[in-house]
């Protein structure tokens, strides 16, 4: 058989292999390595760890990146949470750190060279940068479209409130003006405040409204209103908006104090005082006094005509309300006041036409009221002398209606005498109106008595028939005719008027008297 010569066969085994590291070895520190791995690391991608081979705290530099981008992104106008962004900057700061200490003793897998490798880290900023600066400019873009969205909102509120009247739509025209002074004050550089001026315009036009269509009563609140906006808006965003309302509102005073002056109602004197204290010297005020003696006049004319004593009312109305805007308004050239005295005037003369009216019209007790004031306001040309007249038949005819068919002249005197006497204790004036109106007073009869009810029933009852007795007498000489006669207790007599109704004729001699009765317990 044949073998080898050195013996039977065999196989050569030399000592084991050492297993292979999972790490490279670790090497001499090298600080330029260890800057290398730690900007790469910064940007936030844990590209450091990579390089030295570093697996799971790559992983967490990746998750933690991914986890800001699901809650930065999309960006909007709040922008990233503010603790989401510091605990984030925490982590890539921590990773920064730690990869440096880990590339201090560990070989880099990739490029070899740490100035090449901190190279590249330098150049690898600029993914967080860039990205810091993109999502700057997508949160800025986010915020200008919030801010036109705000301004778009607060448009359609003033569109939508234009449809209202003022009073419901003042609170929304507030917060729309408070939109626009925010846009305006605090976000000055945005798109939105550079559209703040046109807002503006359409909103002063929306909330003017009521003057462009001629309601001047409904203009005022809401261009009083406008008139408050230059002192919370900056004015360069208001511009000549600022004095926008001053004209509007000036004729706007004038006219509804002329609507509310023509109809009696009472608010033309706010409207014009307002106009004469905010602008005394533009055209609408110029315009007030004569506007007020126009209404004087009015008022003058219509005591001739149907309704005397709404116009006498109308004229002391006037004094009154002259005088009061006289007064608070300074009234420098004395206009007002002039008017005013002309309306007092004429309402005490209008009285007369007034109480001729009543009369006519049978209402005897206002008429003899308003005469006897007509007479004791004093001299008003030749009607005081009739109105005295008036007044006297005025009250016989409450007593007597029908001697209120005639209106009384100033006739005095006629043919026939007429003596009337007292037989009463009290004093009483005696009333008559016919022909011939007038009055007279009878003392008390000193020695007389008041007669019972059963004594006028007597059979052959004569009162003023005691020749024993002096009666206050007195002789008037009246025309033919029917004359109606009152006898009226004077002083604290509760005893009730007396009347008689005598139809005098040629001829004749006539006789009255006057006496009170008792009924239980009272005279009359």
């Amino acid at each position: 058989m044949s073998g080898s010569p050195y013996g039977p066969s065999q196989g050569f085994a030399g000592p084991p292999l050492p297993p292979m590291p999972s790490s490279p070895p670790p090497a001499p520190p090298d600080a330029l390595r260890a800057v290398a791995v730690a900007l790469l690391n910064l940007s936030g991608l844990g590209l450091g760890y990579a390089l030295v081979r570093r697996w799971l705290p790559m992983a967490a530099c990746w998750v933690a990146t991914g986890v800001l981008l699901l809650v930065a992104l999309p960006a909007d106008a709040d922008g990233a949470p503010g603790a989401a962004v510091v605990v984030y900057a925490v982590l890539v700061l921590s990773a920064a750190v730690h990869g440096g200490f880990v590339g201090l003793r560990t070989r880099l897998t990739w490029p070899g060279n740490a100035p090449l490798a901190a190279l590249l880290g330098v150049v690898l900023l600029a993914l967080p940068a860039g990205g810091a600066l993109w999502y700057r400019d997508a949160h800025d873009e986010a915020v200008e479209q919030a801010l036109l969205d705000r301004l778009d909102e607060a448009d359609r509120l003033v569109a939508k409130s234009g449809r209202q009247s003022f009073p419901s739509a003042s609170s929304d025209y507030r917060t729309a003006l408070d939109v626009y002074r925010d846009l305006a004050v605090n976000h000055s550089g945005s798109r939105a405040a550079r559209q703040v001026p046109d807002s503006l315009r359409t909103y002063y036009a929306t909330v003017g409204a009521a003057y462009g269509h001629q309601d001047y009563c409904e203009a005022v609140a809401p261009l009083k209103y406008l008139r408050s906006v230059p002192r919370t808006m900056p004015k360069e965003q208001l511009g000549s908006l600022a004095r926008w309302p001053d004209d509007r509102l000036a004729t706007s005073l004038y006219e509804c104090g002329t609507q509310s002056l023509g109809t009696g109602e009472a608010d033309w004197v706010t409207r014009f005082g307002d106009l004469l204290d905010t602008f005394p010297r533009s055209g609408p005020a110029t315009k007030v006094v004569p506007a007020v003696d126009a209404a004087v006049k009015k008022a003058q004319k219509a005591v001739g005509g149907d309704e005397p004593c709404a116009a006498v009312e109308r004229l002391r109305d006037l004094n009154t309300r002259i005088g009061d805007l006289s007064r608070s308004s300074g009234d420098t050239d004395g206009g007002l006041a002039k008017a005013a005295g002309r309306a007092e005037k004429s309402g005490d003369a209008g009285q007369y036409e007034c109480g001729v009216d009543q009369y006519e019209d049978g209402d005897f007790d206002a008429a003899q009221k308003t005469m006897e004031q007509f007479v004791s306001d004093g001299e008003h040309g030749g009607n005081r002398e009739r109105a005295k007249k008036i007044a006297i038949a005025a009250e016989v005819a409450q007593t007597l209606p029908a001697a209120g068919k005639k209106l009384p002249t100033t006739a005095s005197g006629g043919s026939i005498s007429v003596t009337v006497k007292n037989d009463s204790p009290d004093a009483v004036t005696v009333l008559y109106t016919g022909p011939v109106t007038g009055s007279f007073t009878l003392k008390g009869c000193g020695g007389c008595t008041s007669y019972s009810l059963a004594d006028t029933l007597r059979i052959g009852f004569k009162p003023c028939d005691d020749s024993s007795k002096h009666y206050p007498q007195r002789t008037v000489n009246l025309p033919v005719g029917t004359t109606y006669f009152v006898h009226k207790p004077n002083g604290s007599s509760t005893a009730a008027p007396a009347s008689d109704t005598a139809k005098l004729r040629s001829g004749y001699i006539y006789t009255e008297c006057a006496y009170t009765t008792r009924t239980l317990g009272s005279t009359s």
